[in-house]
């Protein structure tokens, strides 16, 4: 899978990939946030650890929440930025929802838009949808997606 729409080239460098199939249940949540602080870690990007969790964690639990089906997390890293994406083949698409200070949900996507560099959804060819993210470029655009080298599982 690659970044759609991409304006600005990043140096892909040696990239590292790590993807992880999970079930749409809660305790998915915890098994991908595991998954980005070990391989965030391993990748020397521990400075984006903290920041990619939280975004992981808020796309998980809408797949979970709002798709219900089984989904596929991936990681990229090139030892400086990473680039994530989760699919699933749920229908609907996620859509930034403006809460009120009163609301106890609907903030998932404004935490997304505010950590990451950039983020997005697209349609996939084969049904179901990829909503994507990178962090660690600095830049406001839709960078260049990493091809990835090697895969490593959950």
């Amino acid at each position: 899978m690659t970044l759609p729409f991409a304006t600005v080239a990043l140096d892909p460098g040696p990239t590292r990939t790590a993807e992880c199939l999970l079930p749409a249940v809660g305790s998915s949540v915890r098994g991908a946030r595991a998954l980005v602080r070990r391989e965030l870690v391993r990748w020397g990007t521990d400075g984006l650890v903290d920041d990619c969790t939280v975004i992981v964690s808020e796309l998980v639990t809408n797949v979970i929440r709002h798709a219900g089906t089984a989904f596929a997390l991936r990681l990229c890293s090139n030892g400086i930025w990473v680039y994530g994406e989760i699919f699933d083949t749920g229908d609907g698409v996620p859509c930034q929802r403006d809460p009120t200070p009163d609301s106890t949900d609907g903030r998932g996507l404004l935490i997304v838009g505010s950590l990451s560099d950039d983020w997005g959804v697209v349609q996939s060819l084969r049904g179901g949808k990829i909503v994507w993210f990178i962090l660690g470029t600095g830049f406001a655009t839709r960078p260049m997606a990493p091809r990835p080298h090697a895969a490593v599982g959950c």
